[in-house]
């Protein structure tokens, strides 16, 4: 799959049958990088090691007897959330990303959508579910969930795994709301759901097998889950991914990774433009080449023309080219 049209990967029916091609065709091809504080990339995994592994766990989330189950999951931005989502979909459970809390205050939210969820299983590593712990003084019943620590997990025989029957109307997983505004709200995102939107964020992209993207979104939010996680997939790329934190601490890692890894396609929301332009210096500005980067999409939040031509105006010696908006 790549510029031309593929007739099997484009009439998938579902992200498991899609991510089953992809290892089969693709299978040495990496699928995922992950960037340590944003810059060295520690974690990589291609699509056959992406799909053994979501078998692995599925095989068991089967055992348990959770198919048809809700599983939140509490990740933090890295690899492992990747696995544990696609096990999810592979093992016939409705996935529930969720905010890895990282003090107090988080914990109503995500008690909440445990409550709305009906949850059976909450997976997760060892490290969030020790800090879930410190904070759950007030939340006893979370802790009196059914966990399962994916990361300690002995590695099992693959071929225990047993395909799930999915349908396009069958939910894949539910997106929460943030709850800024009210209790949060869970949306049911089907297979079909998700397959049309990728066709078409492709469609309308541009994207293809040579498109590799750079993302610093969080896995558990709509923008990077889809657009970082699935979109690459669905087109057979590449992404290299970072921690939201690390983007957030010096802005100047995400452009550099793109510059770093020539990526075509890269976006976030308005106000991560905004604090490029503002933060990035002449002197780190020098070491960046943003030729190669074709769509800067910006969403999820209102969007500022002026910070765009600001973006535009600061990194045009970066090779950086836009139309003015």
């Amino acid at each position: 799959d790549g510029v031309g049209k593929d007739t099997l990967i484009d009439n998938a029916a579902s992200l498991v049958e899609l991510l089953q091609l992809r290892a089969e065709r693709q299978a040495h091809r990496t699928a995922y990088t992950f960037l340590e504080n944003g810059e060295q990339p520690i974690q990589s995994m291609t699509y056959g090691e992406l799909d053994l592994q979501a078998r692995q766990l599925a095989a068991q989330l089967q055992a348990l007897g959770l198919q048809g189950e809700r599983a939140i999951l509490l990740y933090p931005p890295e690899l492992d959330y990747i696995v544990a989502f696609f096990a999810c979909l592979y093992g016939g459970l409705i996935a529930v990303p969720a905010y890895p809390p990282s003090n107090g205050r988080h914990m109503p939210r995500l008690q909440a959508i445990i409550d709305d969820s009906q949850a059976a299983v909450i997976l997760s590593t060892q490290s969030v579910a020790d800090a879930v712990r410190q904070f759950a003084v007030d939340s006893a019943g979370l802790l009196d969930k059914r966990w399962l620590i994916t990361d300690n997990l002995a590695a099992v025989d693959a071929s225990a795994w047993r395909l799930p029957t999915l349908h396009d109307h069958d939910p894949a997983f539910l997106q929460y709301t943030s709850g800024s505004t009210g209790n949060a709200k869970g949306v049911i995102i089907s297979h079909g759901n998700l397959m049309a939107n990728q066709q078409l964020i492709k469609r309308r992209f541009g994207h293809n097998a040579q498109s590799t993207v750079v993302g610093w979104l969080p896995l558990y939010h709509d923008m990077g889950l889809i657009g970082n996680v699935m979109q690459p997939l669905y087109c057979g790329a590449g992404a290299i991914l970072m921690s939201p934190m690390a983007f957030l601490e010096k802005p100047v890692r995400w452009l550099q990774a793109i510059s770093d890894y020539r990526a075509h396609n890269s976006g976030g929301p308005n106000f991560a433009f905004e604090l490029c332009a503002r933060k990035i210096s002449r002197d780190e500005k020098a070491g960046l080449d943003l030729g190669n980067w074709r769509l800067a999409f910006n969403g999820a939040e209102p969007i500022s023309p002026d910070t765009m031509n600001r973006f535009a105006a600061a990194f045009a010696a970066c090779r950086f080219r836009s139309l003015r908006i």
